[in-house]
């Protein structure tokens, strides 16, 4: 069975727990306690030498894949169906270049070792620590509005009938913005996406609040 390294609030590890319920992939999640440093223990360090999550590892339990848009992209050529990923080549390319507009831009400018370099190197205090964080969540937020409304193939999700990998970054762009107190009045294609992928139970159940380690 794959086994896969994750955080409840780690928003690169719910994107692959989308990934991996809507193909319908069984897994077995190890939970590791970012907040508590769990991932720069030397165990795991072995194990992803970046410290950070997700890392699955495949049925040989010895094959191990980092990066959660690398592992959705093995996930979808190794179980092409249902597909997240269009077959078109120009609509590919929209979805991958939504879905970096979150995984490349925006998310990591927020992840924990970032907020702990500037409050604890750069001494920022808490309100401009949330500041940097909201400014880079809202961006991302703007960006991908800008692009729904510009896209003839948006709707009911990012692109065309059916969720594909630029709906689920579009999650987890959404996601952490709603816990750092962002407004989404700007942004009314994004959460009318966020809200109907969240009435998929592939969705719901990768969410952060449903997870095993989850805490308030």
């Amino acid at each position: 069975m794959l086994r896969m390294s994750t955080y409840f609030r780690s928003q690169a590890a719910f994107r692959v727990r989308i990934a991996l319920n809507l193909k319908g992939l069984a897994r077995e999640d190890f939970f590791l306690h970012l907040e508590k440093g769990d991932q720069f223990k030397p165990e795991y360090a072995a194990l992803n030498p970046q410290s950070v999550v997700p890392t699955l590892i495949l049925d040989d339990g010895k094959t191990k894949l980092f990066q959660s848009l690398a592992i959705m992209e093995y996930l979808e050529e190794t179980h092409p169906h249902p597909p997240i990923l269009p077959k078109e080549p120009l609509a590919r390319a929209w979805v991958r270049g939504f879905a970096l507009i979150n995984v490349a831009d925006s998310h990591p400018l927020i992840v924990p070792r970032i907020r702990n370099y500037l409050t604890k190197t750069l001494k920022l205090s808490e309100e401009q620590k949330l500041a940097w964080i909201q400014h880079w969540l809202y961006a991302g937020l703007k960006a991908m509005e800008t692009h729904l409304s510009e896209h003839p193939d948006s709707g009911e999700f990012c692109h065309g009938a059916a969720p594909t990998v630029a709906d689920i970054c579009l999650m987890t762009q959404v996601t952490p913005a709603r816990v750092f107190g962002c407004k989404f009045d700007a942004f009314p294609r994004v959460m009318r996406i966020h809200d109907r992928c969240m009435k998929i139970k592939e969705f719901a159940d990768a969410h952060p609040t449903k997870q095993p380690d989850a805490e308030k």
